[in-house]
């Protein structure tokens, strides 16, 4: 995979969650000027925020096909019909200008923005993740504490694709899109009970949501220390699952698939 770009933000941007649905997160890149919104499954909400923060949206950046990150494509695409569109190749979202693939760059000039592409298919077989700045934003493929569902791709390529990511920086700040974690960390907990970064994570969490702040963005080398499905190679993991299962696994696929498989029925 080539290196991507990991310089810090520009100076005056920053990242923003604005709400939608239940508990989606559509990311606001801005510098109190121009923005940038990832997977906005709603436009209302987004027009809202541009028109309160007087700002000028030049760019959208899609990560899979789901609704929820792509319903509100044309509705914002109508109000500037210059607006770039990023996400994945195969010509089966409307409102794409800029089809992308791994290796690729979305590039925002106006913003100093430059995110590389990277294909991780699991969640979706098109999902892609953009990164850049020391910023990851990877869609439904991982979360805080979890990983998203199997719908389209097999165990072998949502590892291969976790992987990926868990290859970038540790001090890489990760933006998913649900507010998913409470639940996660219990079923992370289920897999580690003795692990106490998780314990103390879990602390954190509830007083955090209990102020109705969100508990994204999180950091990859947090991640390492709480995900399971970033540690389906670690001993407590593989030991656990063995247990809840009643079998001998050979395997990092073999264990992660039966994390992801007990989750699923969690």
């Amino acid at each position: 995979m080539t290196t991507p770009m990991n310089s810090a933000l520009p100076t005056n941007t920053k990242v923003v969650a604005i709400p939608a649905f239940n508990d989606n997160y559509i990311w606001c890149i801005h510098n109190n000027k121009d923005a940038v919104v990832v997977d906005p499954g709603d436009a209302t909400p987004v027009l809202d925020y541009l028109k309160v923060n007087a700002l000028n949206l030049v760019g959208v950046l899609i990560t899979h096909h789901h609704h929820d990150h792509t319903g509100g494509i044309l509705k914002l695409a109508s109000a500037n019909t210059s607006l770039v569109v990023y996400g994945p190749s195969g010509g089966h979202i409307n409102g794409i200008t800029h089809p992308l693939v791994n290796g690729d760059t979305a590039t925002f000039p106006s913003m100093g923005l430059e995110l590389s592409v990277i294909e991780v298919p699991g969640h979706t077989l098109d999902h892609i993740a953009y990164y850049g700045h020391d910023a990851l934003f990877c869609g439904d493929t991982l979360f805080s504490a979890g990983c998203g569902r199997l719908f389209e791709g097999t165990p072998e390529q949502m590892l291969r694709s976790l992987n990926k990511l868990g290859a970038l920086p540790d001090h890489t700040m990760v933006y998913c899109t649900h507010e998913y974690t409470a639940a996660n960390v219990a079923f992370a907990l289920a897999v580690e009970p003795d692990n106490k970064a998780l314990i103390e994570y879990k602390d954190w969490v509830s007083e955090t949501r209990s102020n109705d702040i969100p508990t994204l963005p999180t950091t990859l080398s947090q991640q390492k220390s709480i995900n399971p499905f970033l540690r389906a190679h670690k001993p407590t993991v593989k030991a656990s699952v063995e247990t809840h299962t009643n079998q001998k696994l050979e395997s990092e696929v073999a264990v992660f698939t039966e994390v992801r498989r007990w989750k699923d029925t969690f």
